[in-house]
């Protein structure tokens, strides 16, 4: 099984854990959707999500939850988690971590649709839960992407 990953030229999977000290988006890693003729919904779940405040440098902790639909290409599971690690020491706001991850997985796969929570717990009383999402345009994935807006808690 490792020879195919290799074939795919995946580089993390199967190989000692590298983790990065900051913000690395070069380690995400990408594979071909083997059926790209039918629309499905991969989600990942990061319970342990760990970034810092820009301000006073102290630790967030978060829940991050990605959702997509896949088109041709779809994101390797060890390369995100590499890639939400590499937020431990890197200082951004709540909404930021979100819509970054959101834009950077946009950028490497191209998804037909996708969705991204952060569920932060509390800092001085108040919890955090931003959201983004994105429908590809001009596609039904857009309009989805409306509608889930529209209805999102």
């Amino acid at each position: 099984m490792a020879e195919g990953r290799e074939l795919e030229g995946l580089q993390s999977l199967g190989k000692k854990t590298e983790y990065k000290s900051d913000y690395a988006p070069e380690v995400l890693e990408t594979f071909v959707n083997k059926h790209q003729d039918n629309d499905y919904w991969v989600r990942f779940n990061c319970p342990e999500f760990t970034s810092l405040c820009p301000i006073t440098g102290q630790p967030d902790f978060a829940e991050i939850r990605i959702s997509y639909i896949p088109d041709v290409k779809m994101v390797e599971s060890k390369s995100l988690k590499l890639y939400l690690f590499s937020f431990r020491n890197h200082g951004d706001f709540h909404e930021d971590c979100v819509n970054k991850i959101m834009k950077d997985l946009i950028r490497l796969m191209d998804p037909k649709y996708i969705e991204v929570t952060g569920l932060f717990t509390p800092r001085g009383g108040i919890s955090i839960f931003p959201y983004a999402n994105y429908g590809r345009p001009g596609t039904k994935y857009e309009k989805l992407a409306e509608q889930r807006f529209a209805v999102h808690e």
